[in-house]
């Protein structure tokens, strides 16, 4: 069955590989160029497009490369669709590159992929070289979305955004008055052990949010620097976890046992909420509720092209991603609640998706969802070194020694 987000893996294990070795780090990307600016012109006969997915994207955006192949014909024949892990996508690429025989054109991905990319320099500059052949972005995207932008470098293309969260999700028949700040959360773990759960944050999105949002709900000093800046994060998931059973290594496992009845308070997101109800994975009368004082840790998938592809491909390319970024293409990205919304341009709403959208988020999603997402701050996540140290104290001082693989 789908879940949310299991496609993505996570910025530990991405960044890893940076540090271990996918190739020297700050290295060319081997002999693949970018191609000149007056070579970037359309096929004189229809290409084909090869696209790879390590971040669950294609759940959301598959429909819109088929409209684009659908409405250009003379572009391109065939689009083949092929998914990985994140892990794999830096070792993949830059391989083809060294050998000189690309033959990936498209990458989607989370941070994570395109982090390790930008530390090796796979990526095309889509926007430093052929800005003109892409609309402005920054008058297109809703402001969180345009700072997930930012981390792009100018080298991807944000394609979907979602607030994320960390929210908590419970079940009402045995949480009748859920916390609501980070004290009384502490409180009721204490009252009712083993029965909040969250996965590693280093294997789960709802993991690392709840990593990377505690900072903001506690006052923290720095969100944004986990080394000097967490004094009482740490000191708080040291504290919870005493109260805590163990940690998966993914987040349907809480999905499941929140489900089963095992755990009663799991921690989660937007998406994480929705499609395992659209799904039945979870039942449909759960609740979400944040915490007092929280901020919404942003997320992003982005659009990248990896050195090497040829200009006609490129061209075809970049006209892709402004298809994309369509506001009727934007609505295709709602789905069924798994990257909740999902679009990242301005002024696309429900009522402009596919009928099947309407109804899943009609009767799944949150009527607070839209006032919970216009009244609260949302931040970046950390950058791929923070996040990676955070990851791995959590690991050594809080969790590690109770994590269990699924």
């Amino acid at each position: 069955m789908r879940t949310p987000r299991s496609a993505l893996l996570t910025l530990a294990t991405a960044a890893g590989l940076l540090l271990a070795g996918c190739g020297a780090p700050g290295s060319d990307g081997g002999t693949a160029s970018e191609p000149s600016a007056a070579d970037v012109t359309m096929p004189s006969d229809p290409v084909t497009l090869n696209v790879i997915d390590v971040a669950g994207n294609l759940q959301l955006t598959q429909e819109i490369f088929e409209n684009y192949k659908k409405e250009h014909p003379e572009l391109i024949s065939k689009i083949t669709y092929t998914k990985a892990t994140s892990p794999e996508l830096a070792g993949k690429v830059k391989a083809q590159q060294d050998a000189g025989q690309i033959d990936i054109d498209l990458v989607l991905t989370g941070t994570d992929g395109l982090a390790a990319g930008l530390e090796q320099n796979l990526w095309v500059d889509v926007l430093g070289k052929y800005s003109g052949k892409l609309p402005d972005l920054k008058s297109l995207y809703l402001e969180p979305a345009s700072k997930m932008q930012d981390l792009a470098q100018g080298k991807g293309v944000v394609v979907t955004y979602y607030p994320s969260g960390p929210l908590l999700e419970y079940n009402p028949k045995n949480v009748s008055d859920p916390p609501t700040t980070a004290d009384e959360l502490l409180d009721w773990a204490k009252a009712n052990p083993n029965k909040l759960m969250y996965a590693r944050p280093s294997n789960s999105g709802p993991g690392r949010t709840w990593l990377m949002g505690l900072p903001y709900i506690l006052g923290d000093k720095d969100p944004m620097d986990p080394a000097n800046g967490w004094a009482k994060t740490w000191k708080y998931l040291k504290e919870l976890d005493k109260y805590t059973e163990y940690y998966p290594t993914g987040t349907t496992q809480t999905m499941k046992e929140l489900g089963e009845g095992t755990r009663d308070i799991v921690l989660s997101t937007t998406g994480w909420d929705i499609n395992p109800r659209v799904l039945g994975q979870v039942p449909k009368d759960v609740k979400i509720q944040p915490l007092e004082g929280f901020t919404w840790v942003t997320d992003a998938h982005y659009m990248v092209v990896p050195k090497g592809v040829s200009g006609e491909k490129l061209a075809v390319l970049l006209d892709v991603m402004k298809f994309a970024l369509q506001p009727k293409q934007q609505a295709v990205t709602f789905d069924k609640g798994y990257f909740y919304p999902g679009p990242a341009v301005k002024g696309v709403t429900l009522d402009m998706a596919p009928a099947e959208s309407r109804q899943a988020i009609e009767e799944f999603g949150r009527p607070e969802y839209d006032k919970l997402i216009a009244d609260n701050p949302k931040a970046p996540p950390l950058d791929a070194k923070a996040l990676v140290a955070a990851f791995d104290r959590w690991d050594r001082e809080i969790g590690g020694q109770k994590v269990k693989k699924q």
